[in-house]
C-alpha cells in the first residue's frame, strides 16, 4: 500500500518522448514549467546555432576546396620561358572561376540552412518549398532566354572556354574578349566595333589564344628554284628567329618547315609553322616574313609574281579577201 501511494504521488514528466533538453531540465530542476519551456528557450536556439555553425564550416571547407582547384588551374603547361607571358591572364581566369563557384556555394548553403532554421522555429516550410517551385517554373517559362544565358555563362566559367583578353571566334562576332558575365560576353573586333553576345546564343567558340598559338607562314617560290635549298634557308631563318633574344621568350618550340604545301599555276608554296605563346602568333609571323624577304633577296631566291598571256587584236578593217585581222600574243609578267 505504501509503495502504491508513493507511485501515485510521484510527479510525472511533462516531456514528450525524444525531447532530450526537456528531460534533462526536468531531471535537474524538477520544475514542470521550466521543463516545458526549455525546448523553446534552450533547444531551439541551440539547434539554430548548430545549423549556422554547420553551414559556416561547410562553406569554409568548400571555399578552401575551390581555392585549391583555382591554384591548380593557375599552374601552366607551357615552358618556363614563356610562362610569364600568360600567367597573369591564367590567374585572372582562375580567380573569376573561383569567385563564381564560391558565390554558388554560398547561395546554396544559405538557402539550405535558412530553410532548416525556419523549420526549427516551427514554420511550415512545405508552402515555401512549393512556392519556390512555382516561381522556378514561372521563371523557366517566362524567361527562358535569360535562364539559358545564365546557364551557358556558368559553363563558360567552369569549363574555362575563354576569358578576358582572349581572342575568340563565336560565329558572327570575332575579336578580343573585354568582359565576361553570366549573361553576356563583350567583344571588340579589329575595327574597334564592340559586340555584345548573349551567352545562350553562342553555339561554338574558337579560342585563338588558349595555352598556345601557332604562326603559319606560307612562302611562294618560283618553279625554277631548288626546293631543298629553299627549305634549308627557311629553316635557318626560322631557327635564327627562335634563338633571337627578342623572340625566344614567346616561341615555345623549334620552328618546323613542313615542305611543299601547294603547287600553284605561278609558284610553289612552302609552309613554315612556329608554335608561340598566346596572342603572339601575329607578331612572330610578321617578323618571320620580313626576315624571309631579306634572306631571299640576299640568296637570290625568286618570289614570283603572277604571269599571264595577253592577246592583242588590231582594230582595223580588212577587206573580205584579206580575212580577219591577225592576233598577236605577248607574254606579260
Amino acid at each position: 500500500m505504501l509503495f502504491s501511494a508513493l507511485s501515485i504521488a510521484a510527479p510525472t514528466s511533462p516531456c514528450a518522448e525524444g525531447e532530450a533538453v526537456c528531460d534533462l531540465t526536468w531531471d535537474v530542476t524538477g520544475n514542470r514549467r521550466l521543463a516545458e519551456w526549455s525546448d523553446v528557450l534552450i533547444g531551439v536556439p541551440l539547434a539554430i546555432i548548430g545549423l549556422v555553425l554547420l553551414g559556416l564550416v561547410a562553406r569554409w571547407l568548400l571555399h578552401r576546396l575551390v581555392d585549391r582547384v583555382a591554384r591548380r588551374a593557375e599552374r601552366g603547361v607551357l615552358p618556363e620561358r614563356v610562362e610569364n607571358a600568360v600567367a597573369a591572364r591564367r590567374k585572372q581566369r582562375a580567380a573569376t572561376m573561383a569567385g563564381l563557384l564560391k558565390s554558388i556555394i554560398t547561395f546554396v548553403i544559405v538557402a539550405i540552412v535558412g530553410t532548416m532554421v525556419l523549420s526549427e522555429l516551427g514554420v511550415d516550410i512545405a508552402p515555401i518549398i512549393a512556392s519556390a517551385g512555382i516561381i522556378g517554373i514561372a521563371l523557366g517559362f517566362g524567361a527562358q532566354s535569360l535562364v539559358k544565358d545564365f546557364l551557358a555563362g556558368i559553363f563558360i566559367f567552369i569549363e574555362d572556354q575563354y576569358g578576358v583578353g582572349d581572342v575568340v571566334d563565336v560565329g558572327e562576332a570575332n575579336g578580343t574578349v573585354e568582359v565576361v558575365t553570366l549573361r553576356m560576353t563583350r567583344l571588340r573586333d579589329i575595327n574597334g566595333t564592340v559586340w555584345y553576345v548573349p551567352n545562350g546564343e553562342i553555339v561554338r567558340v574558337g579560342n585563338k589564344s588558349q595555352n598556345w598559338s601557332r604562326a603559319v607562314v606560307d612562302v611562294s617560290v618560283g618553279y625554277g628554284e631548288d626546293l631543298a635549298r629553299v627549305q634549308r634557308v627557311l629553316r635557318e631563318v626560322a631557327t635564327d628567329l627562335w634563338q633571337d633574344d627578342e623572340y625566344n621568350h614567346v616561341i615555345i618550340e623549334e620552328p618546323e618547315v613542313t615542305g611543299v604545301e601547294m603547287l600553284a599555276p605561278d609558284s610553289v608554296t612552302i609552309r613554315v609553322m612556329v608554335k608561340t605563346a598566346p596572342l603572339e602568333q601575329w607578331a612572330v609571323a610578321r617578323a618571320l616574313r620580313q626576315r624571309i624577304k631579306a634572306r631571299f633577296d640576299h640568296e637570290g631566291i625568286e618570289i614570283p609574281f603572277a604571269q599571264r598571256v595577253v592577246w592583242h587584236r588590231e582594230d582595223r578593217r580588212h577587206s573580205s579577201d584579206q580575212g580577219p585581222a591577225p592576233a598577236v600574243a605577248t607574254d606579260e609578267g
